[in-house]
């Protein structure tokens, strides 16, 4: 084979292995750049930089023949970091046609791929929480999905992700759903809101008139917080994180309270 597209081919190909880490790099903590809906984005995006990077290097050496061809080696790793650091660098920008353009379509393709990373988070999210799960079993797939992100993320990741209070604001909307679900008084209801941590909620207080719909409210934003909690396991790397299901723990007492929610921290 002749040298010279031997050559380019290997270029290429370091030129791709090295886009592929400064890819990978660049999405750490954001969720899965060869995910279901983004690994053609992120093919794309590595193919592209691959041709660009190994153009740039091969212009160079004929450019300067005379140089030591130790420059064919920077030509494959410069050119990756440089277009992959300058895209990160102005990915706050708003972007547009000119831009784009500017970038040889880099941003537009990274953007794609960020919105499908955004979306195989999304689909992943939703799969692990059933909306027609009753109270008790959000509470306990809640507290599962915590202890297992408890026991793996670092005390660093934990604090950034605030799992603790999330973790407290669930059970504390979800104690005070299941009180309403089970027929406490307007009064009760009030006074139970007012010593938890969910008093200074203004959304709640207005709702008090209508506890069917308060109770509602807690649940879709408990929900929510589960998906936010969800979210941070995917970004974390935590795919393989198991749907929750009745044969989990920890148990939950699913009978009827008598008395208000107990307070949280």
């Amino acid at each position: 084979m002749p040298r010279e597209p031997l050559g380019v081919g290997v270029t290429f190909a370091l030129a791709c292995l090295s886009a592929s880490l400064f890819l990978v790099l660049r999405c750490e903590g954001r969720g899965r750049v060869f995910g279901p809906h983004s690994r053609w984005w992120a093919v794309s995006v590595i193919a592209l930089t691959g041709v660009l990077s190994t153009a740039a290097a091969f212009l160079t050496v004929t450019a300067a023949h005379h140089l030591p061809k130790a420059i064919l080696g920077l030509g494959v790793l410069v050119p990756s970091s440089l277009w992959l650091g300058e895209i990160r660098q102005g990915s706050a920008e708003r972007r547009n046609a000119y831009r784009d353009a500017s970038t040889l379509w880099l941003t537009w393709l990274l953007a794609r791929m960020g919105e499908a990373m955004a979306e195989d988070r999304m689909v992943w999210c939703e799969a692990h929480v059933d909306p027609h799960w009753e109270t008790d079993e959000l509470l306990r797939a809640a507290r599962f999905y915590h202890d297992y992100l408890e026991e793996r993320l670092s005390p660093e990741a934990r604090r950034r992700t605030r799992l603790r209070s999330s973790m407290h604001n669930i059970e504390a909307r979800l104690d005070l759903a299941r009180f309403i679900e089970n027929g406490a008084a307007r009064a009760k209801v009030t006074a139970a809101l007012g010593s938890s941590r969910l008093a200074q909620e203004a959304r709640y207080r207005r709702s008090l008139d209508d506890l069917g719909r308060l109770a509602a409210l807690l649940r879709h934003e408990a929900q929510r917080d589960v998906a936010r909690m969800l979210a941070a396991a995917y970004n974390a790397g935590f795919h393989r994180l198991a749907r929750y299901s009745r044969s989990h723990g920890p148990a939950v007492s699913s009978g009827p309270r008598s008395g208000p929610p107990r307070p949280h921290p």
